[in-house]
């Protein structure tokens, strides 16, 4: 082989060698940070990136996927009575409980420099942040409070609180999802807060089923107000028309007396009798047709009077 083969073969080793250091691939789900010198240069997405060979650029891979991390209580099988475990909380009125909360973050894909700088202190400065968030809203809360709304309200908290906290370190992290994985007073005093809760339940219960009747008791009290209140409705209704047609009729009679009265003197005394007859025959309908000394008056026969119905028997 000659010189320049020899040559020409080195060269071309080297090209390809210079290829393959400069040639970065970037798996889908990551992101690279590019550094020249010590100074950013690029954040280039997944694809592949071609740089400087010879590690003259500094790649960084970072995965963006979702990442979880355990804070607070930590059980262990062979935990001693008398050592406090980790992640053993006071409650505002003095009473011990343990809880684990469970955090999924995610690097903020706009921070991505700020989470390659920082990226070995993430998780130890997002579990003691979020340690203080739970201790600080568990010394607000009563146990009651605490073992009923814990696992509802604390994920929230948690959320919003430890993403205030870390955000003054710049960890280019963005916190997703929170839940309570644990949440329960020590097995020392476990069965006594037991017996407490089903007694609260109980009682929960019973406020629950009065509640329910008071319910039925006041839909039966307005259908009933209601029922009177149509049935009253209807009776004045009734009472107004018949009086309105006697009213009618009365006046009707007037007119008629007043227009004939002077042409039949006796007019007066026909409608009094016609009235009589409707007497008459009210008492009949009524079974109170009896002799007539027992209308007898001082003055004469007085048949307005009416004596008391005998008793039945």
């Amino acid at each position: 082989m000659t010189t320049k083969r020899v040559t020409f073969l080195v060269i071309g080793l080297l090209l390809t060698a210079s290829l393959l250091t400069a040639a970065k691939p970037i798996k889908p789900g990551e992101r690279a940070v590019v550094r020249r010198f010590g100074r950013v240069t690029a954040t280039p997405e997944p694809g592949l990136w071609i740089g400087l060979p010879w590690g003259l650029d500094r790649i960084d891979l970072v995965s963006v996927q979702v990442r979880r991390v355990a804070v607070g209580y930590e059980r262990e099988t062979d935990e001693e009575e008398d050592v406090v475990p980790r992640g053993q909380f006071l409650t505002g009125d003095h009473n011990l409980v343990n809880v684990q909360a469970k955090l999924d973050y995610a690097v903020d894909e706009d921070h991505l420099v700020d989470f390659v700088e920082q990226t070995d202190r993430v998780e130890g400065i997002l579990t003691r942040a979020a340690e203080g968030v739970l201790a600080e809203w568990l010394a607000g809360r009563k146990i009651d409070e605490v073992l009923i709304r814990g696992q509802a309200d604390l994920p929230s908290y948690v959320i919003e609180r430890t993403q205030e906290r870390i955000a003054g370190y710049r960890l280019g992290i963005r916190i997703h999802n929170a839940n309570v994985s644990y949440l329960s007073p020590p097995q020392q005093v476990k069965s006594d807060f037991d017996e407490v809760t089903r007694a609260q339940t109980a009682i929960h219960t019973l406020e629950n089923e009065a509640q329910q009747r008071r319910q039925e008791i006041l839909r039966e009290a307005d259908r009933a107000r209601f029922d009177i209140q149509k049935r009253a409705e209807g009776y004045r209704t009734e009472r107004l028309r018949l009086a309105q047609a006697e009213a009618e009729r009365f006046t009707q009679r007037l007119d008629t007396y007043r227009r004939l009265h002077k042409d039949n003197p006796n007019y007066l005394a026909s409608i009094w009798w016609e009235e009589i007859g409707k007497l008459f025959a009210n008492l009949k309908e009524a079974g109170r047709i009896d002799l007539l000394d027992n209308h007898l008056a001082a003055d004469g026969l007085d048949i307005t009077i009416f004596p008391p119905l005998p008793k039945k028997r």
